[in-house]
């Protein structure tokens, strides 16, 4: 990124300006357009200047200004595409079946382009509605710890904040939010579960947040004030007037400062609510740790620099500001960057704290969409082969149309472009019928996963029509590409020769380098899909360390888990139950600093509180030692710690004997804890984790809580929907959020599933766009080899024979792309995909040759079906006329 920004007209405008314009006056009229467009950036902004000037560019196109040979070259131009034209329509409708099999082979393609362009573009269009949105920066922080996993991190701390507003010069405003708002909004009977942020009155001059009703000045300033979205105001007030109302959330009362429209689809933050910061200062004020330098967890910090601002004076500003704060700090490291808000959504992967989707929003690394778009542009190059090879193979009927317009005068150019005309009028009719498949496919791969329905929604605007029509254009230049070159090479005196034989490479055609290529793909989409299907399975059904069957785990959202479990506990169906505070193995986190006996050695441990009924349920292995014994009811109170064998490793703890292990105290989040139970090593993260040290301690009243439900019932449904009204008799409000562990863990990796599910789906696509295009040779050369078939036929040769003598050749050429794709798929995976997954099962050599076989099988129907019924041709009726 640039510096010091420095606006430019769009370079194309003006070439086209400098192309059209009268050499005499080129000079005057883009001097003046470049003056009107830097006093139009200074009034107006780059944006409008920009339209203004192509506006212009156009506007200026008129008979005193155009070289009058343009009007010639235009004319002739129109002429020649029209004739082009014609002759390619003539030709598309005189080869029907080859038409057919390019138009659907090319849609089917084009669809999942069409999907590429309108997921991007909905990506690009986020936070495209703040005025100044050019200008606002995320400050994100790099930090570096001795006893916390470090990295990038999307929030920052309320004093970085702070301390930015004071000494940064070239800042223009500065806004601090923290996310940790949320809680049961009252108004009368009327109760709203309701989330949002703490902000300050600064938020509304960065970000375009428009306000029904309120001072949008003054509405953040003073402590319990807060700003509703329209959708929240009516569903706690209904039609009546909110502003200078009270609103009940959870026991404090707010009053309601501001109504403002509500948050666009397309914003990477989403809220119902903004509550003034300064209450949350009021409440957290004996709270030392709530504005230091090191608490960046769940704050983010937004700011607007001056226009024409000094992006490099400002980051050396932020780096001296890190390095003065991080010289009282000890253990912890913290590098401030700036992130453009247009880069929040699509870009650079950072870790979120505890803030949810809500605080960091959707996020798509940039990879992904690199990779998805490769995806396509192959599974797009495979139909542009297959528009290659057939249009090369019918070069022998076209030839002598080639030949004839050379030798009247047409040029090498002249030839392309009849060529790249028939190919973009081909694509133009595959565009329409592929606008029908991505309306079909829209839906479905919205509904793929969660997260894509919070992310985009694909729906038609005129920039996505644009951009269709120019893609459709593009992959009818790239598909007609190799055809237009190879035919404009054709000279008239070799125009009845034999031109089949063009080589690529050392030892094969064109058409036959195209049709390895293509299988080489197919076969490697294919056996992709299948290695990664069979990997995901295993991942799912890895033994994790704990039991995870018929166990449903139910969130009880901040409510006392006593009266459900009295109720659960009555229902027979119910064997086995316990509270937790987090669901291991999916991975959640909860974690905090332990220390053995050496106070400046500490790690980072993953913890879980829960009850003594917890380790039977889900049939946790204890290696030495018991299960908790003492039963607190206060975090203070807890005393009592369960370790795994990675905590006795890594501080060698009796030797690491679990035996000797226990009756040692260890230090956990400052608190002196003596170690009960050694477990065996499980899974608490996700199976692409290395297990580490983890630790258990006493769930408490004071924690959140997780129910876990062992069922045994021979109709799971209802048991859940009678267990879910229990649910609505102690909780009105809330929804029932309960998940079966096993579903929960299916969804922990439903990233990888929808990947699979798209390759799978290219895999399809892969596969029949392949065999048409083999189906469309296989027709070809039988139908030009009808003669030699009849001769043979009559020289003996058996139905069995033929068709081994046709179908040899395409054999070959995928049995050369399986000796391609099967080692790269392998290497792929092994030294790819799977290092990423350190308990993996190996590669079997089945699931390699599952692709393969499914290949020949399909295209030994395609070859088998038309060289049978062109050996079972009469030879008399072929022969007849020789």
């Amino acid at each position: 990124m640039k510096e010091q920004r420095e606006h430019h007209p769009p370079s194309w405008a003006q070439r086209f300006v400098e192309w059209y314009c009268k050499p005499g006056l080129v000079e005057d009229l883009t001097g003046d357009l470049h003056e009107c467009f830097e006093r139009n950036v200074q009034s107006m902004g780059p944006r409008r200047a920009k339209l203004i000037y192509i506006i212009d560019a156009f506007k200026f196109f008129r008979s005193y200004t155009v070289r009058s040979s343009l009007f010639v070259n235009l004319f002739t131009n129109r002429i020649m595409i029209g004739s082009y034209v014609k002759t390619s329509g003539r030709n598309i409708m005189r080869n029907k079946l080859f038409s057919f099999i390019n138009i659907l082979g090319l849609a089917i393609s084009m669809s999942v382009g069409l999907l590429l362009i309108a997921f991007v573009l909905d990506l690009r269009s986020y936070d495209r509605f703040h005025k100044n949105g050019e200008r606002i920066y995320r400050i994100t922080n790099v930090l570096t710890s001795k006893s916390e996993d470090g990295g990038k991190f999307a929030s920052t701390s309320i004093k970085t904040g702070r301390l930015i507003r004071e000494k940064v010069t070239g800042i223009e405003e500065v806004a601090i939010m923290r996310n940790d708002f949320s809680g049961d909004a009252k108004v009368g009977d009327n109760i709203l579960p309701i989330k949002g942020f703490w902000a300050e009155p600064s938020f509304f001059r960065i970000f375009t947040f428009p306000m029904v009703e309120g001072n949008a000045a003054t509405a953040l300033k003073d402590p319990y004030s807060v700003v509703l979205t329209e959708t929240a105001a009516r569903k706690l007030f209904g039609n009546q007037a909110a502003v200078g109302k009270t609103v009940k959330i959870d026991t404090l009362a707010y009053q309601v400062t501001g109504i403002m429209k509500d948050v666009p689809f397309f914003s990477h933050i989403s809220f119902e609510a903004l509550v003034s910061l300064s209450t949350a200062e009021q409440i957290n004020k004996g709270d030392n740790h709530f504005a230091a330098w090191t608490n960046m967890w769940s704050n983010s910090v937004y700011i607007l620099p001056s226009e024409n601002a000094d992006m490099a004076a400002i980051r050396s500003q932020l780096n001296a500001l890190a390095r003065e704060e991080n010289l009282a700090e000890e253990n912890t490291k913290i590098q401030l960057e700036l992130l453009p808000l247009y880069n929040i959504v699509v870009g650079e992967s950072l870790r979120q704290s505890e803030g949810g989707p809500g605080f960091t929003g959707p996020h798509v690394p940039r990879v992904v969409l690199w990779i998805l778009g490769g995806l396509a542009f192959v599974v797009i190059l495979s139909a542009c082969f297959n528009y290659t090879n057939l249009s090369i193979a019918r070069a022998m009927r076209r030839i002598k149309e080639i030949g004839l317009r050379k030798a009247i005068g047409a040029g090498k150019s002249q030839v392309r472009l009849q060529f790249l005309a028939e190919a973009v009028m081909i694509s133009l009719a595959a565009l329409l019928l592929s606008f029908l498949l991505f309306l079909v496919l829209r839906p479905v791969l919205i509904n793929m996963a969660p997260e894509m329905q919070r992310t985009v929604k694909l729906n038609l605007t005129p920039a996505m029509v644009a951009a269709f029509i120019v893609f459709s254009v593009a992959v009818g230049i790239i598909a007609g590409f190799l055809p237009a070159i190879f035919f404009s090479k054709v000279s008239p005196m070799s125009a009845f020769g034999n031109v089949s034989s063009v080589k690529m490479f050392k030892h094969l055609t064109l058409r036959r380098s195209l049709v390895v290529i293509q299988y080489t793909v197919t076969l490697i989409f294919i056996t992709t899909t299948a290695v990664g299907y069979v990997q995901y399975k295993n991942i799912l059904a890895f033994d994790l360390g704990f039991k995870t069957a018929n166990i449903l785990n139910i969130n009880m959202q901040d409510n006392k888990p006593d009266v459900l479990m009295k109720e659960l506990s009555e229902m027979p169906e119910v064997t086995a139950l316990s509270r937790s505070l987090i669901t291991t193995g999916v991975g959640n986190a909860w974690g905090g600093n332990m220390k053995y006996k050496d106070s400046r050695d500490s790690v980072l441990v993953m913890t879980n509180h829960i009850d003594e009924n917890y380790l039977p349920l889900h049939d946790y292995k204890l290696l030495a030692g018991g299960n908790f014994v003492a039963r607190p009811v206060t975090a203070q109170a807890v005393g009592e710690v369960i370790v795994n064998q990675q905590v006795l490793k890594r501080f060698n703890i009796g030797g690491n004997n679990p035996e000797k292990a226990i009756g040692e105290q260890i230090t956990l989040n400052g608190r002196k804890m003596t170690i009960v139970g050694v477990m065996q090593d499980f899974h608490y993260g996700k199976v692409e984790n290395l297990i580490g040290p983890v630790a258990f301690t006493f769930w408490t009243p004071e924690d959140r809580a997780i129910i876990s439900a062992r069922i045994q019932s021979s109709d799971m449904p209802a048991t859940v929907a009678r267990i879910e009204s229990i649910w609505k008799k102690i909780d009105r409000v809330h929804p029932f959020m309960a998940e079966f562990y096993d579903k929960a863990i299916e969804d922990a990796y439903s990233e990888f599933s929808t990947m699979i599910k798209i390759i799978g789906f290219l895999s399809f696509l892969a596969i029949s766009i392949a065999s048409m295009g083999l189906f469309g040779m296989v027709v070809f050369t039988t139908e030009t080899r009808l003669k030699e078939i009849g001769i043979r036929k009559v020289m003996g040769a058996s139905d069995g024979n033929l068709i081994y003598l046709l179908s040899r050749g395409f054999l070959l050429l995928l049995s050369v792309s399986a000796l391609i794709a099967l080692p790269v798929t392998y290497f792929f995976f092994k030294i790819v995909v799977l290092r990423n997954f350190p308990y993996h099962t190996p590669v079997q050599i089945p699931e390699l040759f599952v692709g393969l076989l499914t290949v020949l099988l399909i295209a030994f129907i395609m070859i088998g079906s038309q060289t049978l019924k062109a050996a079972r041709s009469n030879p008399v009726a072929v022969l007849k006329s020789e």
